[in-house]
């Protein structure tokens, strides 16, 4: 079975730093085209958050600084798939939704290959920066090891 990845939200701080947090749970993608024609100049507030680091969810377009690596049926890849070509008619000059499908499939396709190879519950960050040649973007998977009960849960009284 495929893998792609949801948001997840370690603390509150994405409410924070992004202008349109990602709700957590959120399948996404790095969504680096959001900035293919940025400069220097619009890398400021918030909007600078979300290019630096910033992973796109597929269902509300919003931001979010980790994914966790997880499995996905084939229906679910054919859905958001349709969901992002539509995106990229809506809001980024694509004519049709037969022309945004291709240019969807390969954003999908390049976040499965990404999270082929890692166990589920592997979390990814991105961070990216302007160069000579336009965006760059690294990823970075961090290892989740075995929790200690008293890590996530929490203790009080019945009281």
């Amino acid at each position: 079975m495929p893998k792609l990845a949801r948001t997840i939200r370690l603390d509150s701080s994405d409410l924070n730093i992004f202008a349109h947090p990602a709700g957590e749970g959120e399948w996404a993608i790095p969504g680096g085209f959001e900035f293919s024609d940025w400069t220097e100049a619009d890398l400021v507030g918030k909007a600078r958050q979300a290019f630096a680091n910033g992973w796109l969810s597929l269902e509300s377009f919003g931001r979010a600084t980790f994914v966790a690596v997880t499995r996905i049926d084939d229906a679910e890849i054919e859905r958001l798939t349709r969901r992002l070509a539509e995106r990229f008619v809506a809001l980024y000059g694509a004519p049709d939704l037969e022309a945004a499908l291709p240019v969807a499939r390969d954003e999908i396709a390049f976040m499965l290959d990404l999270c082929a190879d890692h166990r589920s519950n592997t979390l990814l960050a991105v961070s990216r920066e302007l160069s000579p040649a336009g965006v760059r973007e690294a990823f970075r998977a961090i290892e989740v090891s075995e929790a200690r009960i008293d890590q996530v849960a929490r203790h009080g009284s019945a009281d």
